[in-house]
């Protein structure tokens, strides 16, 4: 990473906002005090179907393509060259691969029989470079109709394609069984021993394919938001269509369920289309109705910052779960049970625990700000 001291330059502050409040919500569900005491909806669907918890990942890298499309149009007019920015792109999708492997690991599980390879940043990562090319080298239709490849395309491959050993789905084995799918099976194929559910990964191979939709829809919105219409018509324009997303996420999930796990093409229209409707929101409130103060303020802390407030926040949790304080307990165990399980019941004590530890990160997130420093790859 490197740090500037000087102010960003101008920004889409909703986008910010946006960002910040996504990483705000991954922390927050990433952390709690206890996972068998958690509130359901900031715990994941246990296979098909959805809750709060599963639209963070899939926002955050829908603002990944939307961030995209106002970052290269600002570099190409100040005369940078599409291959210079093929370069750059290429070296921190590389750069955000590597931090996601060593937060895997951190800080002592490098172990190379099963340091896990996939994961959060590494499904930015690669979703992040497809996307940056393609943005670089194609164009509006380019983009739309590898969105359409993409979901159709994944639909075929988990509907019609056998699965070795198995079988055809829903013919010989069930739609989206959680191990006997196409996804899971090349994932231990690949992948075996390094895998976060031991016979598959929520970021394996294959389900990258719908993931790299959700950031050209991104990508999409970003070219919408950058087009020289009034700023009414881009928030009609992004809560229509963002109402027609997730009405084709619904019906799409009748003939293939909304799953966060495979990343399937119902989950990613949904997703999509949340994203938009909150999107068009920031925008209208923060940049369009300029309704901006302290309420925005916390989570801009977070969204210009938004990686190092990411990896902070694994880097202290893995210290927290992976070093032992003594008597079998780690001090994550220690700390929740000594100063948050006395003053709540079990789902308000872990609750209060994901809310300190958000605040807490904040905090670190705050000192940056207010020095002026913005870590960026």
């Amino acid at each position: 990473m490197t740090q500037t001291t000087a102010t960003p330059a101008a920004r889409l502050i909703s986008l910010d906002l946006f960002r910040g409040a996504t990483i705000a919500g991954m922390i927050l569900v990433n952390n709690p005090g206890d996972e068998l005491t958690t509130y359901s909806p900031l715990q994941h669907a246990e296979w098909n179907g959805w809750t709060p918890t599963d639209l963070v990942f899939p926002f955050f890298l829908f603002i990944v393509g939307v961030a995209m499309a106002f970052s290269f149009s600002s570099r190409l007019k100040r005369g940078e060259s599409r291959q210079k920015l093929v370069g750059h792109v290429l070296w921190r999708g590389l750069v955000l691969f590597a931090i996601g492997m060593f937060l895997n690991g951190f800080p002592n599980h490098y172990h190379l029989s099963s340091w896990r390879v996939y994961g959060v940043l590494q499904r930015i990562a690669i979703c992040y470079v497809i996307t940056g090319i393609l943005a670089l080298w194609s164009n509006r239709r380019g983009w739309t109709v590898t969105v359409v490849g993409c979901l159709v395309g994944y639909w075929i491959l988990m509907r019609y394609v056998p699965v070795p050993g198995f079988g055809v789905p829903t013919h010989d084995i069930p739609l989206l069984d959680p191990d006997r799918n196409l996804v899971a099976w090349l994932d231990r194929k690949l992948l075996a021993g390094h895998l976060y559910d031991v016979t598959r990964d929520p970021e394996g191979v294959i389900s990258t394919i719908p993931a790299i939709a959700t950031s050209l829809f991104g990508l999409l919105t970003g070219d919408w938001l950058r087009s020289a219409r009034s700023a009414e018509r881009k928030v009609l324009g992004m809560a229509l269509f963002g109402t027609i997303a997730i009405a084709a996420g619904e019906i799409f999930n009748v003939w293939f369920p909304i799953n966060k796990k495979l990343w399937t093409s119902s989950y990613v229209l949904l997703t999509a289309g949340l994203a938009l409707l909150c999107l068009a929101l920031s925008y209208w409130l923060v940049d369009l109705k300029q309704w901006r103060g302290r309420w925005t303020r916390f989570f801009l802390v977070f969204g210009v910052n938004a990686i190092a407030a990411y990896v902070f926040a694994e880097m202290i949790s893995h210290c927290l779960a992976r070093f032992s304080a003594g008597d079998g307990m780690t001090w994550q165990e220690v700390v929740y049970q000594h100063l948050f399980e006395p003053v709540a019941s079990p789902v308000n004590a872990s609750l209060l625990y994901a809310i300190t530890y958000v605040l807490m990160c904040w905090l670190a997130m705050w000192v940056l700000h207010r020095k002026g420093i913005f870590l960026k790859i």
